[in-house]
């Protein structure tokens, strides 16, 4: 089986990369499981100060992975999500994300979960849920706490694109540069992070991100729900397959 994310470590980094461009990394039963996995390896690794998130291929993260979600019940990949959050939320080292191309839907939620996210300013965003009779349910937990409410209520309602730069605006994202600047940005930030002491890091992180953890646990489970029910009614439906017909048009 192909490995669909891949782990290095490197001066005190330890990377998880997203490595399924056929569906555009979309978050499949074997990326996520993937992922939690590498994650915990470089929770346990004495070697890795930071984690770092980064993707092969034009698009960082597509979100859910549809097709699975179909077999399973939405409720169930929207569970996957939130605990993809909560993961990320809760790992006791600081976690960064190098964005570039395109981030979709479920895929912001890695981003909001993430302590410093690092965009491209040309990559482009958009919550495409509001456009298949859904809502950005699950990735709310950790979206609206980073987003001013202007902002989210503007892209969750339009599903309108946006770019790196707009995304800093916001608050979603920490920084966007120019894509050929991003790898030095990153690399610039993640020693920063490095010279931190690990349990400076870990108690500090744990402190800004306990509003995040509280909030997951609470709505978590009635929000999955939510996306459950909105993913089964018949107006979802029909606009999901008006979608695909227009897509492959």
């Amino acid at each position: 089986m192909t490995e669909l994310v891949t782990y290095a470590v490197s001066g005190g980094v330890g990377t998880l990369t997203l490595d399924s461009p056929h569906n555009r990394n979309a978050l499949s039963r074997q990326l996520v499981a993937e992922f939690h996995e590498r994650l915990a390896q470089a929770v346990a690794d004495d070697e890795v100060v930071v984690v770092l998130i980064r993707a092969e291929g034009r698009t960082f993260c597509s979100g859910a992975d549809l097709s699975e979600a179909a077999e399973d019940g939405m409720e169930k990949a929207a569970g996957v999500i939130v605990e993809l959050q909560r993961s990320l939320v809760t790992c006791p080292k600081p976690v960064v994300t190098r964005l570039h191309g395109n981030v979709r839907a479920g895929g912001i939620g890695i981003v909001a979960a993430s302590d410093v996210a690092l965009s491209a300013d040309d990559a482009t965003y958009a919550f495409t849920e509001v456009k298949l009779a859904l809502a950005p349910a699950a990735i709310s937990l950790t979206v609206l706490p980073r987003m001013t409410d202007r902002a989210a209520a503007l892209t969750f309602l339009t599903g309108e694109t946006f770019d790196g730069v707009a995304a800093a605006e916001m608050g979603l994202v920490t920084r966007a540069v120019p894509e050929a600047d991003l790898d030095a940005e990153v690399e610039r930030v993640c020693a920063a992070l490095v010279s931190g002491h690990p349990q400076g890091l870990r108690e500090t992180k744990a402190l800004l991100g306990r509003h995040l953890v509280a909030n997951i646990d609470e709505h978590g489970g009635d929000l999955a729900q939510l996306s459950a029910r909105l993913f089964g009614s018949d107006e979802a439906r029909e606009a999901m397959l008006a979608f695909l017909s227009r897509k492959k048009g």
